[in-house]
């Protein structure tokens, strides 16, 4: 089950499960190809949402790229931020607000591609209670975690005029909200209502990106040594990986990858692996807006310039930061996967 919000669960700043495809020979006496190996790290244990690297790796596309990659899984007291800029793997599973804290902490580190291009966050509330809408959340507790309040909180205050007097505290205990009706909580659009319906309520999941949250979310961070020296093989990860996500998005032949996530993490069931692909789909977290004219993983000027300047307004990024710094758009926007 996923429990925490994805920012939360590593510090915004080793170790885990680690599955890789090693190179085979074709036929005796012929030299087995070299491949280059690439560590990626995840930021939570194995789920759908990984589905599309999974994939990439269990159908051999990374191999079939020249690859050698391991995926790391994430998980609790973990720190993928620390072994990248470490040098301990090659890239990392972020967001936009981890490569905007890399420039403002002067941490050579960037994003070179967002798999979602919208947030999954949410809020969510019970069906028939009078909510319909954010403008309705306005004045009434809301459960939120400490990273929601540097993070999505200051877009909801900005936008829909939320006080802080408002947050209670989450602490990742779906209790709380079975139990109020009322309830207002954060939660992950493919987990926290999927553990309410299984509970026996009915959710009413209001996506916070749907209201103009820009936050980029599933990137992938890598350290700037690895664009300068081994920008081909950071090229080919992200080919691949956009053509696993693309496989993986469709749902005809991922078995294979889904059997790797629930090796890898057994928590994970084929059922909520079904349910937050479907969700996935429906709301466009992975393609949606400019994935579906330039691929996935597409990122632009103009929304790190709109995301920075609502980060900015918001007191989190000093007014002359470098906002460009935290992006490279040159291993996207290819249009891999389109055809």
């Amino acid at each position: 089950m996923r429990t925490r919000y994805r920012i939360e669960r590593r510090a915004l700043l080793g170790g885990g499960a680690a599955l890789t495809l090693a190179a085979v020979p074709r036929a005796r006496g012929i030299r087995a190809q070299v491949l280059d190996r690439f560590v990626f790290h995840t930021d939570w244990r194995a789920q759908a949402e990984h589905g599309g690297f999974y994939l990439a790796l269990a159908d051999g596309l990374y191999r079939e790229a020249g690859l050698d990659v391991e995926i790391r899984m994430g998980g609790p007291q973990q720190n993928p931020a620390q072994l990248l800029v470490a040098g301990r793997v090659d890239a990392i599973m972020g967001n936009g607000f981890q490569a905007l804290n890399f420039v403002r902490e002067s941490i050579p580190c960037l994003c070179v591609g967002a798999i979602f291009q919208k947030d999954p966050q949410i809020l969510m509330t019970h069906e028939g209670n009078g909510i319909e809408r954010f403008e309705d959340m306005r004045g009434r507790p809301v459960l939120i975690g400490a990273a929601g309040r540097v993070t999505f909180w200051p877009f909801l205050r900005a936008r829909f005029g939320f006080t802080d007097e408002q947050i209670r505290p989450y602490t990742f205990n779906i209790q709380p909200f079975l139990a109020d009706r009322m309830a207002i909580q954060q939660g992950f659009l493919s987990s926290e209502p999927f553990s309410a319906i299984q509970a026996g309520a009915r959710p009413r999941v209001f996506l916070i990106a749907d209201a103009g949250y820009e936050n980029y979310n599933n990137t992938v961070l890598v350290g700037r040594r690895t664009v300068e020296q081994r920008g081909q093989v950071l090229q080919r990860f992200m080919n691949a990986s956009i053509t696993g996500w693309t496989r993986y998005m469709a749902a005809q032949d991922n078995a294979a990858a889904n059997a790797l996530i629930i090796r890898d993490n057994p928590e994970m069931t084929q059922e909520r692996i079904g349910y937050a692909i479907r969700v996935m789909n429906e709301m466009g977290i992975v393609m949606s807006g400019d994935s579906t004219r330039l691929g996935i993983g597409a990122m632009t000027d103009a929304r790190w310039e709109s995301f920075f300047a609502s980060g900015r307004d918001a007191g989190l990024y000093p007014a002359g930061m470098d906002f460009r710094a935290a992006y490279d758009l040159r291993f996207v926007n290819q249009r891999v996967g389109l055809g």
